[in-house]
């Protein structure tokens, strides 16, 4: 940049990549009737079954960093799609089980190959999926997110602006 700015921020950058990478999803996984948020849910579901897990709604959102009210949106759009059955914890009334139906888990193989290419064209300027700039991008990452970030202060409207 030649004005004399010192370029984009980070986060500034973070967020242009988050977008690319929604909208990439969003399109690739639109034949399979997914947007980018429902592909979330059911991949994370997917992975979590295979380890053995039932989750609950609160559990699964959770995992994907998603708000509880909007998995729970999400969960209903997909149950009547057929993809996931949603059942009450035998342990705890309150809370919803999800899981996915068979045509669920075909559904979401097939996202899961196409996405997995996704990543592949994205991660290519650093070597691919398995490259170290990839593993070393990955860490970054993985130590941002893990941050905790202490909660905003309050804006006092009566002393914005005011030294």
């Amino acid at each position: 940049m030649t004005d004399g700015s010192p370029g984009p921020t980070p986060g500034f950058l973070v967020w242009r990549l988050a977008n690319k990478w929604r909208v990439a999803v969003d399109r690739a996984v639109a034949p399979l009737g997914l947007t980018h948020a429902q592909y979330s849910l059911v991949a994370s579901l997917h992975g979590m079954q295979r380890a053995g897990e039932r989750p609950s709604q609160r559990r699964l959102a959770d995992h994907t960093g998603l708000e509880a009210l909007y998995v729970s949106k999400l969960a209903r759009a997909l149950e009547s799609a057929g993809l996931i059955e949603r059942t009450r914890d035998p342990c705890d009334p309150r809370a919803v089980q999800l899981a996915l139906t068979e045509p669920g888990q075909a559904v979401t193989r097939q996202a899961i190959a196409v996405v997995q290419d996704l990543l592949q064209q994205l991660l290519e300027p650093l070597g691919g999926v398995d490259a170290a700039r990839t593993r070393a991008f990955t860490d970054e990452l993985t130590t941002l997110l893990d941050a905790p970030l202490a909660p905003s202060a309050p804006i006092d409207e009566n002393t914005q602006g005011t030294p």
